[in-house]
């Protein structure tokens, strides 16, 4: 069986050798493994890739380059209005070339998935990675978006972090993960071995931008500097707003104890993860954040955001909420955890063990499971076509980019 992916996220080649966002290509490396052969519709370049990025080790994939509109700007709106008809025609030579489509939202050209999608096959799948539950400062696309997923138009499974209220029953609740079942045993060793100065350093893994408060984090850092509590903080990633949060940084006399990394490998990340005690996401909006799940899952004691889906992954005594934005806080949570590290050994053992039931693993079953039940289809290693079967795979090099 023949998937189409339908993604807003930069694909890279790099010694013919595809790469994207580390978590992203381990989740993509999943689908592969359930379908005979892949066509990824996505923004694609020959450019180095960014430092947070990863290979997508699977070799029945394909490419094919998708424009990469949008913005806030009006002159952004009105260039994608322009190339709409050409984004169009693009997007529907890689839906007819499938047998399933994927479509992955909220996003410009998941948009467009979701609209095209139906006319091109009856095995529909989507997944929204934002928070499921309205948000009034949602943009319209993505209150359109969700609309449309909601509705019969869609007649496919809509994966989404989260049981909400009132879910329609294609609606499904899921999970997502980056880690295989190596690294969740690296991560319980992590956990028994991490020492006292490590269980006191901060951390905070994910993209620089303003949804993700990373200045609140730096603010509240220098509000424990000035009650001369010791600590050093590692913000690892990469974004709009590094400049800004590195002069703020040094505008707050912190250079000496808040180091950023920039985009690292996943690689560096699990090692980041071993090497910290607590980490910090209270971010403006979530999905599923990988990165908590993560942390958890090395014992990390974890600050989240008291809305969404985050209430409920660190609920029972797993970590510590505090409403997004709020410097004060964010400053008492991590003044509760420095005065005393050591007593929450007991959460740390009850994140990791909550954390580390969400394997790639556990996902590749769970998608195959949700396609069978929705779709048919049988549940052997890769779903079959309803169709003719082709009597043998094409091998497919990895890093193939096809051309509209």
């Amino acid at each position: 069986m023949k998937l189409a992916i339908v993604s807003h996220v930069r694909h890279y080649r790099r010694n013919g050798r595809l790469f994207a966002y580390a978590p992203y290509a381990r989740e993509i490396e999943v689908w592969a493994d359930l379908f005979d052969e892949v066509v990824i519709a996505a923004p694609f370049s020959e450019a180095e890739p960014a430092g947070d990025c990863g290979p997508i080790n699977r070799t029945n994939l394909r490419i094919l380059p998708q424009r990469e509109l949008g913005g806030e700007s009006w002159t952004a709106k009105l260039k994608l209005a322009c190339f709409l008809p050409a984004m169009v025609w693009d997007l529907s030579q890689a839906l007819h070339q499938a047998d399933a489509v994927h479509v992955r939202c909220p996003g410009n050209l998941g948009f467009l998935g979701t609209i095209l999608g139906p006319f091109f096959s009856k095995h529909l799948v989507a997944k929204f990675a934002g928070q499921w539950n309205s948000n009034p400062n949602d943009p319209l696309s993505v209150r359109v978006q969700r609309a449309i997923l909601s509705s019969p138009w869609w007649n496919g499974p809509v994966t989404v972090y989260g049981n909400w209220p009132n879910l329609p029953k294609h609606v499904v609740p899921f999970f997502s993960s980056a880690l295989t079942a190596d690294q969740m045993t690296l991560a319980t060793n992590a956990l028994q071995e991490r020492n006292s100065k490590e269980s006191r350093d901060i951390l905070f893994v994910g993209r620089l931008s303003q949804a993700k408060n990373v200045d609140v984090l730096i603010k509240a850092l220098a509000q424990l500097r000035k009650e001369n509590i010791s600590f050093q903080c590692t913000i690892a990633g990469e974004g709009p707003e590094l400049s800004s949060l590195e002069a703020l940084r040094d505008k707050l006399s912190l250079g000496d104890s808040i180091e950023f990394t920039g985009g690292v490998e996943f690689g560096r990340i699990l090692e980041l993860y071993e090497r910290h005690g607590i980490l910090v996401l209270a971010s403006q909006t979530e999905g599923w954040p990988k990165a908590i799940t993560e942390g958890m899952s090395f014992g990390l004691v974890t600050i989240g955001s008291n809305l969404g889906l985050i209430p409920k992954m660190l609920g029972e005594g797993r970590g510590f909420l505090v409403t997004p934005g709020d410097v004060n806080a964010l400053a008492a949570a991590l003044r509760q955890i420095l005065a005393a590290p050591e007593q929450y050994s007991e959460m740390r053992v009850r994140a990791a063990a909550w954390a580390q039931s969400y394997s790639l693993d556990s996902l590749r079953e769970s998608i195959r499971i949700l396609l069978a039940e929705h779709w048919g289809a049988p549940t052997n290693n890769r779903l079959q076509s309803d169709s003719e079967p082709d009597p043998q795979p094409e091998n497919l090099a990895s890093t193939e980019v096809l051309r509209g």
